[in-house]
């Protein structure tokens, strides 16, 4: 990875940026299969959803959005933890949360900062944040990710996480499945 990024957690401030960075992941055709909005519904969105969105992965306790930011202020990628319970509603029809858990979303990296490192560095931030976590103790951390995007796979799995089994349709009757992966807490 390149020197002068710093991976953190957003500040409710930093809304427009996030908002942007959310934007142009949305019109990445490499990203889009990962996620399930369209840009369509993102741009429609008001200005007081993305300040409410960026406050709350900023401050809530449960939900923690980590960006990677550039020297110049640019944002490089991002992803976000979701604390799950068990017994609560999962991510994907047919989902089953069994134990307290990090659900891994929103995870995209601009292309020109693609194969530098970053990818992985993100995904530890967030585990170092999940295992940090004290109420609940978080069990393990997982995602799902697409039959179609193998690299992010690979990278995933690079990264410590295995396919656990479970295997969805992707919400919204799209085309494909979705495989869940996670690390286990060590």
């Amino acid at each position: 990875m390149s020197t002068g990024i710093i991976i953190r957690r957003v500040r409710t401030e930093e809304w427009q940026r996030l908002r942007d960075i959310r934007l142009d992941a949305l019109l990445d055709p490499v990203a889009a299969v990962a996620f399930l909005e369209t840009y369509e519904q993102a741009v429609a969105r008001s200005d007081e959803f993305w300040q409410d969105r960026t406050t709350r992965a900023a401050t809530d306790p449960h939900v923690a959005q980590i960006i990677a930011e550039a020297e110049d202020g640019r944002f490089l990628g991002t992803m976000t933890g979701l604390v799950e319970h068990p017994g609560g509603d999962g991510a994907l029809e047919g989902d089953v949360i069994e134990v307290e858990q990090v659900h891994v979303v929103g995870v995209y990296v601009r292309p020109e900062a693609r194969g530098t490192g970053l990818a992985l560095d993100l995904i530890q931030a967030v585990q170092d944040w999940a295992w940090s976590l004290t109420g609940p103790r978080i069990e393990r951390v997982r995602l799902f990710v697409h039959e179609d995007n193998p690299r992010a796979e690979a990278l995933y799995r690079k990264a410590g996480f295995e396919r656990t089994g479970a295997v969805l349709p992707v919400p919204g009757g799209g085309p494909g499945r979705e495989r869940e992966l996670a690390v286990p807490r060590s």
